[in-house]
């Protein structure tokens, strides 16, 4: 690829600078400022003044002259024949706001992009196609990236220089350098552009696997026996810093563990659920988990919190209690989603995306505490309280102030502070809700309130995987809710999905992630309902997604739909990361759609995607766990656990107890029309039915029969 850029000759970006940039793969970590609109540069604002993407609206009265992504910012910029300066970042993101303050702000350097610019603000979580696209090109040029993310581009999108964050002085060189090159050797910028465009647009394609699929179970046992040398083994999760949570790697390997006998990988996961749910990633007193630990041990947070973080946890750690029956672990996910319910949820049963690190102006302010703080709320209660929640060396921060932590299981402070465990909690809980008293007194951190489609179905999927795993009934009630929402507002007449949600208006045409894991997310709700009109929701979803997405030549699905208009690449994503890659998601869900409706086409188009991205797991696990899982179900036997019958709510509850990843559940009061489900029904009977491959075992009455027929 080309990865050294033309003006790269002529403007050294230096390594320094760019480790100053937020992450794009966890390598440098950033915070959040408060999401404020500051009025006094630009009194009349900008033309962004009428979005609705509250990182869009921080930059409303900026006195740079901000479009949004739109076809009145790039016909100006044809018609002027200006360059496109295209700056990318979303709410959460503090080195977008420093940048933002040290140079949006400044009435000079806006004077100096007005003139040779036309300016583009993008919420990369509103628009992760032009991100994309973006990002890959200054990944080629610098091999780096993050966010802020600044890419120049000629009038018609082709980019040809870019970077991250730039400080004031270095960012006006840029900016002169960057015009003088266009203005005096445009062909060579031309040439490049063309150069790179091309290289974009190759990163991430894959072809078609013309080997017919065989999958070894080698493959699985290689990438977990690589991934393993990674392991941090005294403080869980990989052995270097920062540390993100990366729930879908865990959930793979927790399965994989399970179903290969394999208890040392099964440590590892259980270490890791453990030391964060311990640790200052972890909001002690309020629950929920914040977006990454900028060290080895899980303490010192990046506090900003995340729907898409919170939804796949509360997913792993409902999980996880499956598999081990550990108090803790329902803690955490009564703790998570009582925050989410909280701070979190809109009266529509939509789910906002993030709160900030912020509050303020100070990084994590909202939620630690000093220690003469606590000893005046908690008089004689301090001492033990200490003791839980490490208010000595090992809790403190900086400034005087501690991060809230643990380390030690409550039988031993108790034992110290002779008291039983019952008694200890009891004092807990009280200690709790004085201090969440005091800490809902500051400032609060700053909320993006918009609602993506595709964060919200992986929340309502967290909330039917914890109803599965607790029977809570509420958890069904917010997740019925919000399924709701979705079909109300989110999906349109003719069958798509839209992206976005905010102040009564849906909008943005959805992207792959937003079907994929709305589609999963019905076929979960189904799971735990039996109402047929989830699947077929599902289903139609489906359908309408490889109308408009799919790719023949490759069997992979793009990320963006046909009916999008034409940016200068049409990407494919295909790694799994902080969230599941789009691509794995909607193998998986044709996978269990193929089985539900005993539709052989879903099930070979999921088997194709599973054999383009097979070479490439054992060496990047990581990367591949979400693709993993689907591997999983086709090299251990993949039971269709039917329930059918007068009591089939009651059996179907009593399973969903019991950890067996590697089924799917459907069932019915009576007739059914689904393929496994015809002939089933015996009046006066509830009978459960194994099958495996369309192929029954004798039915059972017993939730012990069945399971113990699952074992065979």
């Amino acid at each position: 690829m080309y990865r050294q850029p033309l003006l790269l000759l002529l403007y050294a970006l230096s390594i320094a600078l760019l480790a100053n940039a937020c992450s794009l793969n966890a390598s440098n970590p950033s915070t959040h400022a408060p999401m404020t609109i500051d009025t006094s540069q630009a009194k009349n604002g900008n033309h962004l003044i009428g979005e609705t993407s509250p990182y869009l609206l921080q930059h409303a009265y900026n006195p740079v002259d901000w479009y949004p992504w739109g076809e009145e910012a790039l016909a100006k910029a044809k018609r002027e024949n200006k360059l496109l300066l295209i700056s990318v970042g979303y709410s959460a993101c503090h080195w977008c706001h420093v940048m933002e303050h040290e140079s949006f702000e400044d009435a000079e350097v806006a004077q100096r992009m007005n003139e040779y610019f036309v300016c583009i603000k993008v919420d990369r979580e509103e628009r992760p196609d032009i991100d994309q696209i973006y990002m890959d090109a200054v990944q080629l040029m610098t091999r780096s990236g993050g966010w802020p993310l600044n890419c120049f581009a000629l009038p018609d999108g082709r980019p040809f220089y870019g970077g991250t964050y730039f400080p004031k002085v270095q960012w006006m060189d840029v900016l002169q350098r960057v015009q003088d090159e266009y203005v005096n050797n445009r062909a060579k910028v031309e040439e490049y552009a063309t150069r790179l465009t091309e290289g974009v647009q190759q990163v991430g394609l894959i072809p078609r696997n013309l080997e017919a699929p065989a999958f070894s179970a080698d493959v699985a046992h290689e990438t977990a026996q690589k991934w393993a040398r990674n392991f941090d083994r005294q403080e869980g999760g990989p052995n270097r810093a920062p540390k993100f949570p990366l729930p879908n790697n865990w959930q793979f390997l927790l399965r994989y563990a399970y179903l290969n006998d394999q208890p040392e990988i099964k440590d590892q996961v259980l270490l890791t659920l453990d030391k964060m749910a311990y640790g200052g990633i972890y909001d002690q007193l309020g629950g929920g988990f914040a977006r990454y630990s900028t060290d080895e041990y899980w303490k010192v947070p990046h506090f900003e919190k995340m729907l898409y973080d919170n939804a796949q946890l509360v997913s792993l750690y409902a999980e996880a209690y499956q598999a081990t029956g550990d108090a803790l672990y329902q803690q955490v996910v009564y703790e998570t989603l009582e925050f989410v319910q909280r701070e979190l949820t809109d009266a529509s049963g939509a789910f906002y995306s993030a709160l900030d690190a912020d509050s303020d102006g100070e990084e994590g302010k909202f939620y630690v505490w000093k220690k003469e703080e606590l000893q005046s709320i908690l008089e004689d209660d301090f001492d033990w309280f200490s003791d839980y929640y490490n208010i000595n060396s090992k809790g403190f921060w900086e400034h005087g102030n501690h991060i809230l932590l643990r380390d030690q299981p409550p039988l031993k402070i108790a034992q110290k502070h002779s008291m039983t465990v019952e008694a200890l909690e009891k004092k807990r809980l009280d200690a709790v809700a004085k201090l969440m008293k005091v800490r809902d007194q500051r400032i609060r951190p700053g909320l993006d309130d918009k609602s993506l489609t595709s964060w919200n179905a992986l929340m309502l999927k967290g909330y039917v995987d914890a109803y599965a795993a607790f029977g809570e009934k509420a958890f069904l009630e917010t997740a019925l809710q919000n399924a709701q929402f979705l079909l109300d507002r989110q999906k349109r007449e003719d069958g798509g999905l839209w992206h976005n949600y905010k102040n009564g208006t849906s909008n943005l045409n959805g992207y792959l992630e937003d079907y994929c894991f709305t589609i999963e997310a019905f076929i979960a709700l189904y799971q735990v309902t039996f109402d047929e009109s989830w699947l077929r929701e599902a289903r139609q979803l489906a359908d309408y997604t490889i109308d408009h997405f799919y790719h023949p030549d490759n069997g992979m699905f793009y990320f963006t739909s046909d009916l999008d208009e034409a940016l200068v690449a049409r990407k494919f994503e295909l790694h799994d990361n902080v969230i599941p890659a789009s691509n794995s998601s909607m193998a998986k869900a044709l996978f269990y759609l193929g089985h539900y409706f005993d539709q052989p086409t879903y099930l070979e188009y999921s088997t194709t995607m599973l054999n383009n991205v097979l070479d490439g797991m054992p060496d990047y696990g990581q990367g591949h766990s979400n693709w993993g899982m689907l591997l999983l179900h086709h090299l251990h036997p993949f039971y269709e656990v039917a329930v059918v019958g007068k009591k089939a709510d009651q059996l179907r509850t009593e399973l969903d107890h019991h950890y067996v990843p590697n089924k799917l559940l459907l069932g019915s009061k009576g007739d059914s029309n689904l393929p496994l489900l015809e002939n089933k029904f015996v009046q006066g009977k509830t009978l459960i039915y194994v099958c495996l491959n369309k192929t029954c075992k004798l039915p059972v009455t017993t939730v012990a029969d069945a399971l113990e027929q699952t074992k065979n």
